[in-house]
């Protein structure tokens, strides 16, 4: 065991705290408490011995110290303290704010006494979980040892019904705490430790298939507040708000050098390989992120893609740019770059500035990218576009989309698009796609154990067309309730309205966050966005290894929704998701249609549903979801003019 400080709560007798200190070495400070007053324990004769066996080792110390004044000798000498009457539930009561930074607390085998049920253990562990936060240094851990089932996750062997277990993962959601590691307990790593104090008798706890579970910090659960993002139109500033659906997700630059994201690996990886095959011309991508409904770029074989689309309305900003607080506002380089290549509407005797200021302040409508295939008619009609090789762009993109496991509202799309002429087209598409195949099979099969089977296969699914593709790969390395076909792309060969020198053309898109999520194993589309650095972490340049989350078994808090629907408004069931989306900041994951309900003499309708909420990276409590369900009743009814029931 490393350099640290280790603080024991709830000692009985003592013996792991004496077994515990016979393997530290002499730069592991060790502090151990317990509830009891020193004249009480003295009675114990095992506790007077073990008390004998730290006073050895904390001779420096002192067994019996009182909190160590501020000018104390460093916090890295050998010793063990022991203190007596802290109550684990008010550690801050028992440690100066010099005495605090803690870099593991201990907590083996809680219990309120006698026979307590689960909702007082609950509770002790609430609010135990809730004085750690007090005194664990930042990236300190928390472990708790519990019987066989009291736990309540999947680890235990067999697993309790969560309203009979302690739930532990949601009492410590509580303090802010996340539960990162859970293994077997054992009293064979610490000679000499007899846990006991079951029923507040001197008997042993049951601590076969005993798990020690272990705690970290939770990034803080906050509010965020959409930015706000300036761009510039000729001399005039405009500004509009993030949309709340995609809160934390725009300007994040995975795909930019200095990053190490998982998505830029495999954006990397797939060019390099493609590069061993075809010339290559990589498109930096700076087409703008902003389009309007009536730009030209727009595919007509694709033009439904702007009804999934986030529209922005944008707003003259007369603001002075060096007065703007960080954090809120921000300058968008990308935005600012690009913004001017939007036709916006130019009429007769209007000079440029006024057209743009009509154009975005008045008829025209703004939405961020859904797709990179929107710029395919500007890619192939540029003057340096070169028949034979595959020019690649990669950027992020934004579509409403329903909650699912794969579905995301922002993801990373590449795009590939080889022009050839038309007595080539067969041999260049088959030739396209067999190298693609491989490709992929490759970077699917990295991460896998030495000897286990191939948990993806890609294959090809041609369309009723009999031209187009979509690219689909069969996974099951989700588990065997997740086995599928899912589609991260598409081949497209029939493009009407795309042409340029009797050329023909493939079009190649896919989804780069699902590619990753299947190479590392990732099950959880979300965490790709995570600010928490544990999750990059991960991932070691060169090394490609299956990703171990930081979180495990989040609980699920699931509230249902009624709602009478405006007979003269239809519903719309995208928008419903988007809002869930928002409001619940994605910690919805799952909505669920439940029942349509048309009263008899009204004709009214009724709709309910069922939603799911879990986070995959942050500590969520129950107080938490009651309160963004709440909201979620008032948006609807806002937004989607239906009355909640």
């Amino acid at each position: 065991m490393g350099p640290g400080r280790l603080l024991l709560v709830g000692e009985g007798n003592f013996s792991f705290a004496a077994a515990l200190s016979n393997t530290l070495d002499a730069s592991t400070s060790l502090t151990a408490t317990c509830l009891p007053s020193l004249v009480d324990l003295t009675r114990d004769p095992v506790a007077r011995e073990n008390l004998q066996r730290l006073r050895e080792r904390g001779s420096e110390a002192g067994p019996f110290a009182k909190p160590r004044p501020a000018a104390s000798p460093s916090r890295s000498e050998k010793g063990a303290e022991v203190r007596f009457g802290v109550d684990c539930t008010r550690l801050a009561d028992a440690f100066e704010l010099h005495d605090r930074g803690f870099d593991r607390i201990y907590f083996n085998f809680p219990h309120c006494g006698r026979k307590a049920g689960v909702a007082k253990n609950r509770e002790l562990l609430a609010k135990f979980f809730q004085s750690c936060a007090d005194v664990l240094a930042e990236e300190g851990e928390v472990h708790v040892a519990l019987c066989r089932g009291q736990g309540g996750t999947p680890a235990d062997k067999p697993q309790r019904e969560w309203h009979n277990s302690w739930q532990v993962v949601a009492m410590a959601a509580l303090g802010g705490f996340i539960l990162s590691d859970v293994h077997p307990f054992s009293c064979e790593a610490v000679p000499g430790y007899k846990c006991t104090g079951y029923r507040s008798q001197d008997k042993s706890f049951h601590v076969e298939g005993a798990l020690n579970h272990i705690f970290t910090r939770s990034l803080p659960f906050e509010c965020s507040q959409p930015r706000i993002f300036r761009i510039k139109v000729g001399d005039q500033w405009f500004s509009f708000p993030e949309p709340e659906a995609l809160v934390g997700k725009l300007n994040r630059s995975f795909l930019e050098a200095p990053s190490c994201h998982p998505i830029k690996t495999i954006n990397e990886k797939l060019i390099a390989e493609l590069g061993k095959t075809f010339p290559l011309k990589r498109l930096k991508c700076s087409f703008p992120l902003l389009l309007q409904e009536d730009a030209s770029v727009l595919p007509s074989w694709n033009c439904d893609i702007l009804s999934t689309a986030f529209w922005i309305n944008l707003c003259e900003d007369n603001s002075n740019s060096e007065s703007l607080t960080s954090g809120t506002t921000q300058d968008m380089e990308d935005f600012l770059v690009s913004f001017s290549q939007l036709s916006l509407p130019k009429g007769p005797g209007r000079d440029g500035k006024e057209a743009a200021h009509e154009g975005i302040c008045g008829q025209a409508k703004v939405c961020l990218r859904p797709s990179l295939l929107v710029y395919i008619q500007a890619v192939i009609q540029a003057p340096d576009f070169l028949p034979g090789s595959l020019h690649i762009i990669s950027g992020p993109v934004f579509q409403k989309c329903r909650i699912l496991p794969f579905t995301m509202p922002v993801f990373h799309e590449i795009l590939l698009i080889l022009g050839f002429n038309q007595n080539l087209k067969d041999s260049c598409l088959q030739s396209l796609l067999d190298h693609l195949k491989g490709i992929l099979d490759s970077l699917l099969t990295q991460t896998m154990l030495e000897g286990s089977k191939l948990s993806s296969s890609v294959e090809f699914v041609l369309q009723p067309n009999g031209k187009d593709y979509m690219i689909c790969v069969e996974v099951h390395n989700f588990g065997p309730d997740c086995a599928k076909d899912l589609i991260i792309g598409s081949v497209t060969t029939s493009a009407t309205g795309i042409t340029h020198k009797e050329q023909c053309f493939v079009f190649v898109s896919m989804n780069l966050d699902l590619l990753a999520m299947l190479v590392w194993s990732i099950s959880d589309w979300r965490i790709l966005w995570t600010f928490d650095n544990r999750f990059l972490k991960n991932f070691v340049p060169e090394k490609m290894e299956p990703f171990k989350s930081y979180s495990l078994y989040p609980p699920c808090y699931i509230h249902d929704i009624s709602f009478w629907l405006d007979k003269k408004k239809g519903f719309d069931e995208l928008e419903f998701h988007t809002v869930a989306r928002a409001v619940s900041q994605d910690t919805v994951i799952s909505v669920q249609f439940l029942s349509h309900f048309q009263h008899p003499k009204t004709e009214q309708v009724s709709l309910c549903y069922r939603l799911t909420y879990q986070t995959c990276d942050k500590a969520l409590t129950q107080q938490q979801v009651a309160s963004m369900q709440s909201q979620f009743r008032k948006e609807i009814e806002k937004r989607l003019h239906v009355t909640p029931r």
